[in-house]
């Protein structure tokens, strides 16, 4: 006889729906954290090493099911926060960054992992240098953690990050969240590349937040449209005007359309760069000081075209000189604030030196093109 099993073919059809809904339950209880019904963390509490109870929850990244619980413990402007992130198992690192700006690069992070002996987990701080290994070090970070309160509790397939830090104020006002690839947690002790990733601004006292991402996309669109209005188009707009006016009137439209161009995404940029809150971001007022006067030489241009006078006026002189020394200035401006955005970002020194060889290739083109006007004259 073959052994019979309370699941098995032989059951009758009541039991057998009873033990199917049985195990979902059990399965969507297992697998399942939310923010609607409740912020207790019922069994997972136990294994947290300070009180859990009065946490504020929330969705910190839907796509992924991160959860996010926090609260501070203590007076107000030098007490204790307490977080714990919870996320599905994976098989890779979940973590947790705190960044003054959106960028990852620059913030500090904890992050944790279970190495499959028992639920027993790894849960450090990380100094994100950079986004090479290499440039992740444990242990480090501006974080001060509360000793003997950072691990991570793996719980019906989902991981439970809980730690502790002194703050004298609130936290950063950026949240990072990341996933580790699966089964790749440490390169030679250090942090390894993450799989996903996303940020988004939160408010501490209110408990919500951005979705997820909304901070860095605004970032992103704002550097790439004032970077390469202003700090491309705007020197290639001027080497038209200076090195092709025997090719007429090719030069004056060639000249007029670049720099119309550049200066919609350069004002597009500036635009979008008034919606990011970099209140506490070190070099930010100075990043927006060159940013605006590159916006009003910009504007000082567009008017002088819209008012410039006929060749044959006598003020045609006076004009020439104030249309080329504004542009030269706000493309001098604008070059610098390219490199002082890139800095206050965090971007990778790769980029600072792309931009480096362009400005670069553009000078010796532009010398290059001026010897050949020289021996044509």
């Amino acid at each position: 006889m073959k052994p019979r099993s309370s699941c098995s073919a032989g059951s009758n059809g009541a039991l057998l729906l009873l033990c199917f809904f049985l195990c979902s339950s059990v399965a969507r209880s297992q697998t399942t954290d939310s923010c609607t019904s409740t912020t207790s963390l019922g069994a997972v509490s136990k294994l947290i090493p300070f009180d859990t109870s009065n946490l504020t929850c929330l969705d910190a990244w839907t796509s992924q099911g991160f959860i996010l619980r926090s609260t501070q413990y203590g007076k107000s402007g030098n007490g204790t926060w307490r977080f714990v992130l919870s996320a599905p198992d994976n098989g890779g690192y979940i973590s947790v960054g705190f960044s003054p700006d959106g960028a990852m690069v620059g913030s500090s992070a904890v992050a944790g992992w279970t190495t499959g002996s028992g639920g027993v987990g790894v849960a450090k701080q990380f100094k994100l240098g950079s986004t090479s290994p290499g440039s992740c070090p444990p242990d480090q970070g501006s974080l001060t953690l509360v000793p003997g309160t950072t691990l991570i509790v793996a719980q019906s397939s989902r991981l439970y990050l809980a730690f502790q830090f002194t703050a004298p104020a609130q936290p950063t006002p950026y949240l990072i969240y990341a996933v580790g690839p699966s089964g790749a947690l440490l390169s030679g002790g250090y942090l390894v590349r993450h799989r996903s990733y996303s940020s988004a601004a939160v408010n501490y006292a209110t408990g919500v937040a951005s979705s997820a991402g909304g901070a860095s996309s605004t970032k992103k669109w704002h550097g790439a449209m004032a970077g390469l209005g202003w700090g491309v188009l705007m020197p290639v707009g001027i080497a038209l005007a200076r090195y092709f006016k025997r090719h007429d009137p090719f030069w004056f439209y060639a000249h007029v359309s670049v720099q119309g161009v550049g200066f919609v995404l350069g004002a597009a940029g500036v635009a979008a760069g008034f919606k990011l809150d970099d209140d506490d971001v070190p070099g930010a007022d100075r990043h927006q000081a060159l940013g605006v006067a590159v916006l009003v030489f910009g504007c000082l241009q567009v008017l002088a075209f819209l008012a410039r006078p006929g060749k044959a006026s006598k003020v045609r002189r006076y004009w020439n000189w104030y249309h080329h020394y504004v542009g030269r200035a706000a493309v001098a401006c604008a070059a610098v604030n390219v490199f002082v955005g890139l800095s206050i970002a965090h971007e990778s020194a790769a980029r600072a030196a792309f931009y480096g060889i362009f400005l670069a290739a553009w000078v010796f083109a532009s010398a290059v093109l001026k010897i050949r006007l020289w021996r044509t004259a």
